[in-house]
This record gives C-alpha cells, sequence and structure tokens, in this order.
C-alpha cells in the first residue's frame, strides 16, 4: 500500500477512546466524491479516527479533506489485499465500512478476511460477509448520495439531506492559481460562464460544431466565457474557441480550484457536476443514461438542468435539443448575479 503520509491530526492527542474506521472507496473520481457527504457526517458526530482506503484512479479527490486522517491507496491483486488485511490487524480497526453501492470482489474479500469486529455496508448479494447492513434505496428513485447515507444509520445518524453537501477542498496554492489566472483575464465584475468539454470516454463529447455554436449563442449574454478541457482534449478545445487564452487545461485540483471561481457550469461530464456541486455552482448537464434504471448523477442540493439522451453516447443531441432549455436556465441565473 501507499501512504499519504499525512499526520495524526491535532483534536487526537491525548485520546485514548477513538474508533478507529476503514472507509473503502475504490474506483472513480465521481464514486469518490459522493461518498464524501457521509464521511463527513461520521466525522463531526462520531468519535473516531478516519482510515480511507482509495484507488489510484481517485485517491486524490481526499487529498486534503480534514475528515480523513489518513489515506491509503490500494495496490491490486492478491498482494494489495494481503497489505490491507495486515493494516487492518496491526492498527486494531474496530469497524470497516464498504462505501459501494455495488458488489465489488475485491472489497468483499477484504471485508470477509479482515480481522475487524464491525463490517458495516448496504444489503447486497454479498450481505453475509457484514456484520450489519442497512436496506439500499431504490437506485432508480434515489440519488447516489442518499443511497450512501444510508450507512449513517448504523453510525445512529440520521442528518438533515438539505444540508449536505459534497467536501472538496483545493489547496491554497491552487485557490490562488485560479484567481489570478482569471483575474488576468476577464473582467471580475462579469459573470463567468464555464464550459467543460472532456469526459470520461468520447462517447461524451459533444462535438466541435454544437459547442461552437453554443459559445457563439452565449454572445448575446453579458458574460465572460472559459472553456475547460483535459490536457489530452487541448487540440479539440482549439478548434472549438477562436482565443487560446480563454481555454484552461490543468491537473485535477487546480482544475477543481478553477470551477470553484464560476458563476455556471455546462458540462457532459458527471464527475464535474459533483466538483460544482461542492462550491454550490449552478449546473447544466448534458447526460448519456443507456441502459440503466439508475437516475442520473446530478449536482447533489445544487440548482441544474440538464438534457438525457438514453442513446450510448451524446452524438445525436444536437444544439437545438439545448438551446431553449440552456437558455430559459440562464437567464434564470443570471438575473440573480448581483451585477445584472
Amino acid at each position: 500500500m501507499i501512504f499519504s503520509g499525512r499526520k495524526k491530526n491535532k483534536n487526537e492527542e491525548g485520546q485514548n477512546n477513538l474508533t478507529s474506521l476503514l472507509f473503502i472507496r475504490l474506483n472513480r473520481i465521481g464514486d469518490a466524491l459522493v461518498s464524501t457527504p457521509l464521511l463527513h457526517e461520521i466525522k463531526k458526530k462520531v468519535n473516531c479516527r478516519v482510515y480511507l482506503l482509495a484507488d489510484k484512479k481517485n485517491y486524490f479527490v481526499f487529498n486534503n479533506n480534514p475528515d480523513i486522517d489518513e489515506l491509503i491507496i490500494f495496490n491490486k491483486g492478491i498482494k494489495g489485499i494481503k497489505e490491507v488485511l495486515k493494516f487492518i490487524k496491526k492498527n486494531n480497526i474496530d469497524t470497516v465500512v464498504d462505501l459501494h453501492d455495488d458488489v465489488s470482489t475485491t472489497v468483499s474479500f477484504i471485508i470477509a478476511l479482515s480481522d475487524a469486529k464491525n463490517k458495516f455496508g448496504l444489503k447486497k448479494d454479498n450481505e453475509i460477509i457484514y456484520t450489519k447492513t442497512v436496506q439500499k434505496p431504490d437506485r432508480s428513485k434515489v440519488h447516489v448520495v442518499d443511497r450512501l447515507m444510508e450507512i449513517g444509520r448504523l453510525f445512529n445518524i440520521t442528518p438533515d439531506r438539505n444540508q449536505l453537501r459534497i467536501q472538496y477542498n483545493p489547496e491554497e496554492k491552487s485557490l490562488k492559481m485560479a484567481g489570478n489566472y482569471l483575474k488576468e483575464r476577464f473582467n471580475s465584475d462579469k459573470f463567468l460562464l464555464g464550459i467543460n468539454i472532456s469526459a470520461g470516454s468520447q462517447a461524451r463529447f459533444w462535438g466541435i460544431d454544437n459547442y461552437r455554436q453554443l459559445i457563439n449563442s452565449l454572445k448575446n449574454y453579458n458574460l465572460s466565457i472559459l472553456l475547460l478541457a483535459k490536457p489530452e482534449d487541448l487540440t479539440l478545445a482549439k478548434q472549438i474557441i477562436d482565443d487560446e487564452r480563454f481555454i484552461f487545461t490543468s491537473d485535477f485540483d487546480n482544475f477543481c480550484a478553477l470551477i470553484s471561481k464560476l458563476n455556471f457550469l455546462f458540462t457532459p461530464d458527471t464527475s464535474t457536476v459533483h466538483i460544482a456541486a461542492a462550491f454550490n455552482v449552478p449546473v447544466f448537464g448534458i447526460y448519456v443514461n443507456y441502459n440503466t434504471d439508475e437516475i442520473i448523477w446530478t449536482p447533489y442540493n445544487t440548482t441544474f438542468e440538464a438534457v438525457i439522451t438514453k442513446e450510448p453516447t451524446l452524438h445525436n443531441i444536437t444544439f437545438g435539443d439545448v438551446e431553449q432549455k440552456l437558455k430559459l436556465f440562464l437567464e434564470k441565473q443570471l438575473k440573480m448575479y448581483p451585477n445584472e
């Protein structure tokens, strides 16, 4: 395993009665982000030391999270599982918590073979491996954050759902970078609209012509436009917007810091909507909801609007399909902007 190097929380000094909790959240960025409201509530209300076992693909979501006392990066395979089991034993972990909505074979092995007294999770096909489970709400009706929050009941926590929020904390240097970047390029009094073109797969790239039409339609409004893209999508971004100064590509923490400064976000990416939700940035999303009955991963407790396709890609969503709904939603947000 790889350890984050995080030091013990100062509030723990001298406390010998802390419960040691190991939360397991592997897989993707979005999966990590939707787990953070539960972690936040448990850290607030339980006298505990929180360990978090993350994946190489999502650990950076938790890097600067004050609710986590020690972050561990999982090495895949049998060796990695043995390392985790040894860690649980060595650190006298009281409770292991499975934060996965679905059955994970890897996580099932860890939980079944661990020495932890308590093994918590949502009720799934592998429920026999847990000491306690809680019923998983209907995924076709209940948001993934609310499904995961049910685990809080195993800690006697019933939060006010209206107060829950995705937790993400950019580093100060990233926030400073984002502020300086925007100050150099934009009038700080103007409404700032970000358009993110990158998603987890090319199936969710909306197309150069659609984005160009979108940007052209926004010229009728008193606002500034910034195009956001992964570094590998920079070539696409340059074909969409005429001035390269208004294209932002950077690492994850800088990207999140930049989103925190926006007044509005347009995106096809479900991970990015959760980042926007952490900062209460209104979101207009275009979603692929193909071959599933699960409700879309909307930005939690955040103002949003969306266009959804049941097809496997965004290729058949035209700008015309988006235009009217976007116009009504954007104009409502502009009316609430203090400088309008």
